[in-house]
């Protein structure tokens, strides 16, 4: 009797250990459901609070990150550094934003699934290496941007969820780009 216990309790735990171990290399499946906001967290001395934010409208820096790939973002999906992704310190997980280089007036359309920059300063947001090859910054590594929050057609929202490109933006008008970037420079950046 002891003994078919001690086999019994053993397959258990084999079965057990069997599970744990593929929970725990599961990513969450790409999907814009559900948002996901979080609490307040807080990284390096900072205290960042998560908020949704319809009217997004940011001057700053944005900088980019690849070789992460493979890891899990902070929505749960698996990182893949190709995607035209992002990360954000406080927009909701997933959320749609436009980013504009304002030395090129290139815009694209970028899903955040990820938290970041945590490198301090005037970064406003982390893009994925593919989003910043696709915008034309990853050799500068760090370039001025506009970060918008949009609502994007369920044609780009389902293209960006697959890894691929939303359609192109054309880039912003001469006059546009110009009024930015003295914006950007008043502000102290």
């Amino acid at each position: 009797m002891l003994t078919l216990l001690r086999t019994v309790t053993g397959i258990t735990c084999l079965g057990l250990l069997a599970l744990t171990g593929c929970a725990g290399g599961s990513y969450r499946p790409v999907s814009d459901a559900p948002v996901k906001l979080g609490g307040p967290y807080r990284v390096r001395g900072t205290t960042y609070v998560p908020a949704v934010d319809p009217t997004y409208d940011v001057l700053g820096y944005a900088s980019w990150y690849g070789t992460e790939s493979g890891k899990r973002t902070a929505s749960g999906e698996r990182f893949r550094a190709d995607w035209t992704t992002a990360a954000h310190t406080t927009l909701p997980l997933p959320t749609y934003v436009e980013v504009t280089a304002l030395d090129t007036g290139r815009r694209i359309i970028v899903r955040i699934n990820d938290r970041g920059p945590f490198a301090g300063g005037v970064r406003i947001i982390d893009l994925s290496r593919g989003a910043a090859e696709q915008l034309g910054v990853r050799a500068a590594g760090q370039a001025a941007v506009r970060v918008r929050r949009v609502e994007p057609t369920a044609d780009d929202r389902a293209r960006l969820r697959k890894g691929k490109r939303a359609r192109d933006l054309p880039p912003i008008s001469e006059h546009d780009r110009l009024s930015l970037r003295s914006q950007l420079a008043a502000a102290g950046f």
